[in-house]
């Protein structure tokens, strides 16, 4: 078997949010969504393949004094990047490929001294693209290829631990038929309608608030950022509990996304201490699933900082915690475990073969005997405010075939449907995925969350949980929307 990657296109669109999405230090109203075509050989056989995603403010780096512009340009340069590196590559395999692949860039980006997650994010969407590509070559679904072992991944050249076992020993043997919603809070997302002023009030038929969100979306599991602030955050927390337990919600559980907002064990642990010692929210924690990234990226997996008796394994009752943001190279979750963290999250925009990896070490050491104390490792599912009509799909047919039940979804809280894509786009979506999306009042589709889940149904049945052909052109080519930017 060979695959060659022949070229590849990027183009894009302009797309506003319905609200704003504050997390962290950033708050999105506006972001460019990029589209990555790739065209291949699979065995000689022409395919071809496209991947989407945001272009994000203030994630992929988390400088204050960036500009913003700054940062979109440097996303899109690192996808102009990985297009061009991508060119005539050509091996046995997928997973070959993808080695190949990722080691072009990561020497790209070592020459510019850019940090790895933002060097990984352009190869992560040629990589997607390609896998969709190969999968409609083998004319089979994402499932199928990653359980019969048709992306060649040898798990033991990843982790010595893993020598010996294959992909479909060691992830789920059956896809889910839907998955769980987590919802995010935002810090500026108001909680009940009454908090919504006049002029701020959206009439596009979707739930604002979140009290509106519980009620429509049938909720159960949330997803809140907190600023590290114990007050301000003792208090917000306070009002989504008395939410909760007013709307009555089955199954509750939450995480809570610190947002890089501490810089030493020290801090966090405190914070997090007289935030349990008080009364109001202690029996609301007891629905916490995990904190994700409570520190910043600079320190969360220096040794000097995080090891030692005062680091994160000296905190025996410390809360499960998990890396996001600092998940940027092929060891990160190593290091990360070997400090006391308990796993990390999946997103296509770190890597899908990465995520694939990750899964196999967290199911392998939960195989492992259990002896008193120790954890269970965490392989959880965040978002990048992922809509359709390509992103969502491919993010939510991933990270379910890791065994994820609980993904973090708020592309459809932020932003209204597909409504700023062409009419024909919107009944593609339908006619191929009638059981994640709905006609909203408005005609445009979006996404359907009952009772708290989504449909995964005919995400499985697809090359890698798209389905349709999509025609890329109908937006704007990069070298025009930079001139125009």
């Amino acid at each position: 078997m060979t695959i060659e990657v022949l070229g590849g296109d990027i183009h894009l669109v302009d797309l506003e949010t319905r609200l704003p999405f504050r997390y962290g230090i950033a708050t999105m109203t506006e972001a460019p969504h990029a589209f990555v075509r790739v065209h291949v050989l699979v065995d000689g056989r022409p395919a071809t393949g496209i991947a989407a995603d945001h272009l994000p403010p203030k994630w992929f780096t988390k400088v204050p004094e960036t500009p913003l512009q700054t940062e979109v340009d440097e996303m899109l340069t690192t996808i102009e990047v990985a297009v061009g590196l991508a060119e005539g590559c050509r091996a046995e395999t997928p997973f070959d490929l993808w080695r190949e692949l990722y080691e072009r860039q990561a020497g790209w980006g070592r020459e510019r001294q850019w940090p790895p997650l933002l060097v990984n994010f352009g190869m992560t969407l040629v990589e997607r693209a390609v896998l969709e590509a190969f999968a409609r070559a083998r004319g089979t679904n994402w499932f199928e290829l990653l359980r019969s072992e048709g992306l060649g991944i040898r798990l033991g050249e990843c982790d010595s631990r893993l020598e010996g076992c294959s992909v479909a020993e060691l992830l789920p043997g059956n896809p889910a038929r839907e998955v769980i919603a987590r919802h995010t809070v935002g810090m500026a997302d108001p909680l009940s309608d009454s908090e919504i002023a006049d002029g701020d009030r959206l009439d596009d038929g979707l739930p604002q608030s979140l009290a509106a969100c519980l009620s429509d979306y049938g909720l159960c599991h949330l997803k809140i950022k907190v600023n590290g602030d114990l007050e301000s955050d003792l208090e917000r927390l306070g009002d989504i509990a008395a939410l909760v337990e007013t709307t009555d919600v089955v199954g509750f559980g939450f995480t809570l996304d610190g947002n890089e907002q501490f810089r030493d064990p020290a801090a966090f642990r405190g914070y997090w201490e007289r935030l349990v010692d008080r009364g109001e929210p202690r029996n609301f924690l007891s629905h916490l699933m995990f904190v994700e990234q409570p520190f910043h990226r600079d320190v969360a997996l220096d040794p000097t900082v995080m090891g030692g008796e005062d680091g994160l394994a000296g905190w025996s009752d410390r809360p499960p915690m998990i890396i996001d943001e600092s998940d940027a190279e092929a060891d990160s979750l190593v290091r990360a475990l070997a400090l006391g963290y308990h796993g990390t999250s999946h997103k296509n925009c770190k890597g899908v073969f990465r995520g694939v990896i990750n899964a196999c070490l967290v199911a392998w050491l939960n195989r492992q005997p259990a002896t008193a104390g120790s954890p269970e490792y965490i392989m959880s599912g965040e978002d990048l405010a992922n809509i359709g009509p390509v992103a969502l799909m491919q993010d939510l047919v991933v990270a379910s075939s890791l065994g994820v039940s609980s993904i973090e979804r708020n592309g459809h809280h932020y932003f209204a449907g597909l409504s700023a894509f062409p009419d024909r786009v919107g009944e593609q979506v339908l006619e191929s995925h009638g059981d994640l999306y709905h006609r909203s009042h408005n005609g445009w589709p979006t996404l359907s969350v009952r009772g708290g889940r989504v449909s995964l149904a005919s995400l499985q049945q697809a090359p890698l949980g798209v389905g349709f052909e999509l025609d890329v052109e109908q937006f704007v080519r990069s070298t025009v929307w930079r001139s125009d930017n």
